[in-house]
């Protein structure tokens, strides 16, 4: 029996996910981000009576979602703890994770927690509730170039630097409180037509920083190929630019910056090998669930 909300979230790249584990069904596997369940529930389903699932969720609304099956295990804890949590519950190694890096579709819909656009709401956009950094910090305390940093880096917006000191003029006036408020302060970037994009990047920008999005991608990454068995898979989906040019640099070199050492023959080693190239989604089931129009799955093989 499944103890969850059928609408909490609709899976990206279902599928081509889990395909690319190459599951065995009687070998250990990782949701290294559980949210609602989908990626969770399609794996058991290709496990035998002495599979295993082990599944990672930072945020305690995830709890709720549980799947009550003696071969699944939830850990409400970010998946940066990767290696520790596994030795924890007895596993060294596993023969594949899973990680979908996106925001869940009930962070998205639920108004209190201040990730989507369409809802006003408190500054918050945390995934975990217990971290003590939230959107109003990084928009009321923040310097205005370290502002600027988020924006520019995160979001992808040409004109953080203006964004940034708008936001500095406007909080010292009176602090900025909520998304409408953040919004209004912002209004002269909000072009008509390109409104909701230019939003949905501050709101991006915003989120990763609060979020630590990019270092707990690189921790993360860096820890699977100590915790991946020979020849067991990883399956990374990403939708932002930045996070997919890691995922395809760890795959490539084993590395997020700069080149490998070579040896005098010119050869270097990887911890993975592409299985591949990239998989976007079908025209299909970007109509079907918008969410999906930016995602970027890659697949590796532990060498």
């Amino acid at each position: 029996m499944v103890l969850m909300n059928e609408v909490y979230h609709n899976p990206v790249l279902l599928k081509e996910s889990v395909d690319g584990l190459n599951i065995r069904p009687d070998g250990v596997y990782v949701d290294a981000t559980f949210g609602g369940g989908g990626h969770s529930i399609e794996i058991l389903s290709r496990l035998s009576k002495t599979g295993k699932l082990i599944a990672f969720d930072q945020d305690q609304d995830a709890l709720l979602n549980t799947i009550n099956d003696v071969r699944f295990s939830l850990i409400n804890e970010n998946f940066r703890y990767l290696k520790r949590f596994l030795r924890f519950h007895g596993h060294k190694q596993v023969d594949g994770i899973l990680a979908d890096l996106g925001v869940s579709s009930h962070q998205f819909d639920v108004a209190e927690r201040g990730f989507s656009t369409r809802f006003n709401a408190d500054l918050d956009m945390r995934m975990d509730q217990q971290n003590n950094l939230s959107a109003y910090q990084v928009v009321n305390e923040y310097e205005e170039e370290h502002i600027r940093q988020v924006l520019f880096q995160y979001g992808e917006l040409r004109q953080a630097p203006a964004m940034a000191r708008e936001i500095v003029e406007q909080r010292n006036k009176a602090p900025i409180k909520t998304t409408s408020q953040l919004k209004e302060s912002l209004s002269r970037f909000l072009k008509h037509k390109k409104e909701n994009k230019v939003l949905a990047q501050i709101y991006q920008a915003i989120r990763i920083e609060v979020n630590q999005e990019i270092e707990v991608l690189k921790e993360f990454l860096l820890q699977t190929q100590e915790v991946i068995k020979p020849g067991g898979r990883l399956s990374v989906i990403s939708y932002h630019s930045l996070e997919d040019r890691l995922v395809k640099r760890y795959i490539r070199n084993g590395l997020f910056e700069g080149e490998p050492e070579r040896d005098i023959y010119g050869n270097f080693e990887v911890p993975f090998k592409k299985v591949g190239g990239l998989i976007t989604p079908d025209q299909k089931e970007i109509i079907n669930n918008n969410r999906a129009r930016s995602a970027k799955l890659r697949i590796a093989e532990k060498l």
